[in-house]
């Protein structure tokens, strides 16, 4: 029997322009055994809902969904997860564009290396579809793990439009604890813990980047000028963003969500050390000199120049607000 991939595509609001775009693309994948599951998180819209349906009648892959009550982005992908039975799972953005060959590859890749997780290189585009970026793995430092690597507990592991995981995974996952805040994160860390993870460097598909991205691939000028934006240029509101946008949002919180599916007792200590490691790092106020324990914790290949960025951040928050406060 052929093996079957469930795709998990989560709606709210979506450009549709941009959302048929993806759908055919998904459904003119070169692998043809897939289900392509779509919840529309009450997004009360009757064009999109149209749209929608329009495309489920035309193709029995298809499986909708329309909530009744708005669930948020992660408690969707919750509903997503537990509708899928396939053997493998994929995340698809609602805006990005896959190309034909992406599935396929990325099955063919996590079949032959036997992990638990795949992720691929992508392109980024912007909301004309003009590419950015030729290289995300580069352009953002994204660290490449082979096997197994303490960087899938400090680090989300590969956006999860890029990942391909196995049932174990999602059933590793569920129920989602009130910790969850990343589910792409989530899958790496557990896949880590079992057999492990694999990459593929060959750009797979058009990531897009636009105004509206729940989560997307900012760089840091990008997401500091919101800092400023939204609260001034002071420093005590650069150590706000700096301790609840960048340590919280970005790490702390991964932590505490990845010590809640935690079998391994060694990867349990060392959640627990980076817990403390970020929260001593949001009281400092100037400097931080506890700098071999951000190498202990986040160093790793491939990230020369995040690492640089991060160093500022963490430990020298003084250097970072005079930095980018411009």
């Amino acid at each position: 029997m052929e093996t079957k991939v469930d795709i998990l595509l989560a709606t709210y609001k979506t450009n549709i322009e941009y959302l048929k775009k993806q759908i055919d693309s998904i459904l003119n994948q070169t692998f043809e055994n897939i289900k392509l599951i779509i919840s529309d998180d009450n997004s009360n819209e009757p064009k999109l809902k149209e749209t929608l349906e329009e495309y489920a009648k035309k193709d029995k892959r298809i499986e909708l969904y329309f909530q009744e009550k708005n669930l948020g982005y992660i408690k969707n992908f919750e509903f997503l997860l537990k509708k899928s039975t396939a053997e493998y799972i994929m995340f698809s953005d609602h805006d990005d564009i896959w190309y034909p060959n992406k599935v396929e590859e990325s099955l063919k890749e996590i079949e032959l290396t036997g992990t638990d997780l795949v992720y691929v290189n992508s392109k980024q585009i912007d909301g004309n579809g003009k590419v950015i970026h030729k290289d995300y793995f580069k352009y953002k430092n994204m660290p490449l793990i082979s096997g197994k690597s303490k960087l899938a507990i400090s680090r989300c592991i590969g956006i999860g439009c890029s990942q391909i995981f196995t049932k174990d995974v999602k059933e590793a996952m569920l129920p989602f604890t009130e910790n969850v805040m990343a589910h792409d994160w989530l899958v790496a860390f557990i896949a880590n813990e079992n057999r492990g993870i694999a990459y593929i460097d060959t750009p797979l598909f058009d990531y897009r980047l636009h105004e509206k991205n729940v989560f997307g691939g900012r760089n840091l000028a990008q997401n500091t000028s919101r800092w400023k934006e939204k609260n001034g240029k002071t420093y005590k509101s650069y150590l706000k963003y700096r301790k609840e946008d960048v340590i919280d949002k970005a790490y702390l919180n991964g932590a505490k969500m990845c010590l809640d599916y935690c079998k391994i007792e060694k990867n349990k200590k060392f959640l627990n050390d980076i817990i403390k490691y970020y929260e001593n790092l949001e009281k400092s106020k100037y400097i931080n000199f506890h700098i071999i324990r951000y190498f202990k914790f986040l160093g790793g290949r491939n990230l020369a120049k995040k690492e640089i960025k991060e160093l500022v951040i963490f430990h020298f928050p003084i250097l970072g607000y005079l930095v980018f406060r411009n």
